[in-house]
Parts: C-alpha cells; sequence; structure tokens
C-alpha cells in the first residue's frame, strides 16, 4: 500500500506512520519509503505535476492548506479526482478551512465531478467555530466509493468507526448544532471575517518588507519566504528580534525549507502590536 502525502503535511504521514504503511524512514533523504511526497510550492502553483506521479493507493489533500493558505482551483480538483479514478486511488479530502475561502475556489471535492467515486471528504468545526480540543467533526463516505473488488468503503468505514469510537458527547453536539443555526452561524463567520482582516495585515506586513508573501486569502495562514535562509534560523531571528513566535516551515515537510509559518487566529490589537515589532526591524 502506497500513500501520497503533500509535501507540506507531517500529520499525513505521521499518521500513515503510526498505521505502520510508511515503510522504513530513508536516512539518506529523511523519507519513508512507501510515502511518495507530493511537492506542491509556488514553483508548480501549490499543485503536484500528476503526468509524472506515480499510482498509489491513498491521496492526503488539503485545501485550502495549511500551511500555505493555497486553496485549489476547480481545474486542479478535477485534474486530481480524474487522476485518482485513472488509478484506483482513494482521496481522503480535507475541507477543514473551506469556511475561509473568499473567491470561486471549491469549497467540497464533491463539487467535482466522479468525485464520490474515489474521494473521501473530512472536515471540523475546530477551525470553523473554535472547537479546537473539544474534537467536533464529520467524515463523508459515498455509497459510490468501492474498492476494486466492488466492496462499499463505507462498509469497512462503519466497522472501524462503530468499534472504536463512541461518538462526541451530547453536549458537544448540541454546540455543533448552535454553531450551525442562523444566528449560530452569522456569529461563527464574523470570527472568520475577522481573522481574515488579520490576515490581510500580516500578507501587509511582511510584503512592506520586501518578501514574498502566499497564503491569507482563503485561509488563516500566511506563508512567507525568506529566499537562502534556513526555516529554523528565521524562526529564531524573529523570535530575538520581536519575541514573536512564528512556525518553521520545515516542520511542514521538506517543500518547507525556507519558508515561516504565521497564524492570523488572534486579538486584533496583538496583530497590530506584532506588525510593529516586524516593520521595526530588519529581517533580511
Amino acid at each position: 500500500m502506497g500513500v501520497y502525502v503533500l509535501d507540506l503535511a507531517q500529520a499525513y504521514m505521521d499518521t500513515s506512520v503510526i498505521i505502520g504503511q510508511a515503510g522504513d524512514f530513508l536516512d539518506d533523504t529523511l523519507k519513508y519509503k512507501n510515502i511518495e511526497y507530493m511537492t506542491c510550492g509556488p514553483q508548480n502553483n501549490f499543485f503536484p505535476d500528476l503526468s509524472t506521479t506515480s499510482r498509489t493507493d491513498i491521496i492526503f489533500f488539503c485545501s485550502p492548506n495549511n500551511p500555505t493558505g493555497h486553496a485549489a482551483s476547480r481545474e486542479q480538483l478535477t485534474q486530481l479526482v480524474d487522476f485518482a479514478r485513472k488509478n484506483g486511488s482513494i482521496i481522503v479530502y480535507d475541507s477543514a478551512y473551506s469556511v475561509y475561502i473568499t473567491d470561486d475556489s471549491p469549497r467540497s471535492i464533491y463539487e467535482i465531478p466522479g468525485s464520490r467515486e474515489c474521494a473521501i471528504e473530512i472536515s471540523s468545526f475546530s477551525k470553523i467555530a473554535g472547537f479546537t480540543g473539544v474534537r467536533l467533526g464529520w467524515t463523508v463516505v459515498p455509497d459510490e466509493l468501492y474498492y476494486a473488488n466492488k466492496v462499499p468503503v463505507i462498509n469497512d468505514f462503519d466497522r472501524i468507526v462503530c468499534t472504536c469510537f463512541n461518538g462526541a458527547s451530547r453536549i458537544v453536539q448540541a454546540g455543533g448544532l448552535a454553531c450551525l443555526s442562523p444566528d449560530g452561524f452569522k456569529a461563527v463567520m464574523a470570527v472568520v471575517d475577522y481573522y481574515m482582516e488579520n490576515a490581510k495585515i500580516l500578507v501587509d506586513t511582511f510584503t512592506s518588507l520586501g518578501l514574498v508573501v502566499y497564503g491569507g486569502v482563503n485561509a488563516p495562514y500566511v506563508w512567507v519566504h525568506f529566499p537562502g535562509s534556513r526555516s529554523w534560523d528565521m524562526f529564531s531571528e524573529i523570535l530575538k528580534k520581536t519575541h514573536i513566535i512564528t512556525v518553521p516551515g520545515s516542520g511542514f515537510g521538506p517543500g518547507g525549507e525556507g519558508f515561516i509559518r504565521v497564524a492570523a487566529f488572534g486579538r486584533r490589537e496583538h496583530i497590530l502590536e506584532a506588525s510593529a515589532r516586524l516593520t521595526s526591524v530588519h529581517l533580511l
């Protein structure tokens, strides 16, 4: 069993290791033998070249992406679905940040024709309504999704979930329903808009420093490039000079080297203070 993960997807890789499908760790490449790393960066518009990609069983794909903030276009997702159907692969599509999309990028893989035959979609209230730690989410496994032997995937999913999980508590489910009520969803979207305004401030700040910045449009993450610098070096320099904690891009995978991730979650006064500190020092 081979597994595709985006080159910036540490959690998916770690999950593959935990379930014993990653194979040996190769010291010379710092990668796992049975994992295919799909390089996604500015050079390919954060989408892998599927024409040169070999077949595998599972494809993990997150859009909008954490850490880059990129949302896959309809054309890109159509290519991904066509690739999965041709190769008999199953896409595990993480749409946890879909509510942050501001353009016409698809919010669900199921907007793409044929996706119900090759994709599982997962999402969560964690990024929508601040339920991180509360643990409430959902998974969609279409009836049309089959293994090669024509057995429905939902049969195995149902067996695993019912065996290992008793479900979210009733009080947590009530909280989720409240977020989806007309008044609740309006309040949730107001917070989303607030965070996206924070993201714009951060994008403008780093851009004013002469840096190339990605993200901050369809996700609350800003992906900042420091050409010729190592991620941990920039993390250390920013922390030393401004007392601001960022996340080294290399922590998300090999493709993150030379980048840092900055999150827009937080109070406006803290974002403005961070902006002021960043513009008062020399980072390059």
